[in-house]
């Protein structure tokens, strides 16, 4: 046998790695699932396919969700992320206006260029793609 001979530094290794892969597999599951509950485009019926697949092959089936899915998981968490920053803005109260007052302040004071300013208020005044 190959890891005979009680505690080598081979075995506490190996032991590392498949905690580590263990670690990582129930991370990639969590995100499956999180990604799953929240999708608006899918409906019940494929959430409860995707959740059967998932508990019966649930190696096979994090993998293939995340080949068949990935790119708009990656989308619908942009989308999501985009959303928390325009609630947050709504809730402290941004508004455009304030923030070109100030970056017009800073230009006036010298702390930035007029290059930085045209570049700092063209992403103000452009509106956000979501």
């Amino acid at each position: 046998m190959l890891f005979e001979g009680g505690f080598t530094f081979l075995n506490f290794m190996v032991d590392v790695f498949v905690i580590f892969m263990f670690v990582v597999w129930l991370w990639l599951l969590i995100t499956v699932f999180g990604d799953l509950f929240r999708r608006s485009d899918a409906s019940g019926v494929a959430k409860v396919v995707w959740v059967i697949f998932l508990i019966a092959l649930p190696f096979l089936g994090v993998f293939l969700y995340l080949l068949t899915q990935g790119s708009g998981m990656a989308r619908r968490a942009e989308a999501q992320v985009q959303q928390a920053r325009d609630d947050l803005r709504r809730a402290v109260g941004f508004s455009a206006a304030d923030e070109i007052a100030k970056l017009e302040r800073l230009k006036s004071a010298g702390t930035i260029s007029p290059a930085e300013y045209t570049n700092l208020r063209a992403q103000l005044v452009m509106p956000q793609k979501h």
